[in-house]
């Protein structure tokens, strides 16, 4: 892993996601999550052990841009589990085509966005505003752009390979 690279790739995410992606914004409140594109592509194509580093980085950058509800932490704890989970899953299940990656997008994005509300309720006792556009909008479009986004950004990564073969399809060495 290009350590370096993942840095300057979720700042740059980060920034982006807490004002110009307003720009391509359908409503005020429907726009991509550039972070959650990027914890579903290192999740999908990294090792385990960077999986989870990059899940729990990409949270705790996600916190940072959004603050929901004044609280840090949610979306640390949503981000790195489901980030944990997926790169797990991923060593059975391999996602290759574009279809299955937009399922996956939203599909993350929908269990990201849920336990952070949930989180955020147990803590602030106010309930997040715009639940649906959380909970199915922004999944919905962050999981259309995500995969568009996938060639560049394993381009930057130098990550150009189709993700990590499952773990039955693995020969060992010496055989």
């Amino acid at each position: 892993m290009h350590w370096f690279r993942f840095a300057a790739l979720i700042l740059v995410a980060a920034i982006l996601q807490t004002g110009p992606v307003s720009l391509v914004a359908l409503r005020s409140d429907i726009r991509p999550d550039l972070l959650l594109i990027l914890l579903v592509f290192f999740a999908l194509r990294s090792s385990s052990t960077d999986a989870i580093i990059t899940s729990f980085a990409i949270g705790f950058l996600a916190d940072l841009s959004s603050l929901t509800a004044g609280l840090m932490g949610p979306r640390i704890i949503s981000f790195g589990l489901f980030g944990t989970l997926l790169s797990d899953l991923n060593s059975t299940i391999c996602v290759r085509r574009v279809l299955y990656q937009a399922l996956t997008i939203f599909l993350m994005g929908f269990l990201t966005a849920g336990l952070t509300c949930l989180l955020v309720l147990l803590r602030a006792k106010t309930a997040p505003a715009n639940l649906v556009t959380g909970l199915f909008w922004q999944p919905l479009y962050s999981a259309l752009l995500g995969p568009l986004l996938f060639v560049p950004v394993g381009w930057w990564m130098r990550m150009r390979g189709r993700g990590r073969r499952p773990s039955w399809r693995r020969v060992p060495l010496g055989r």
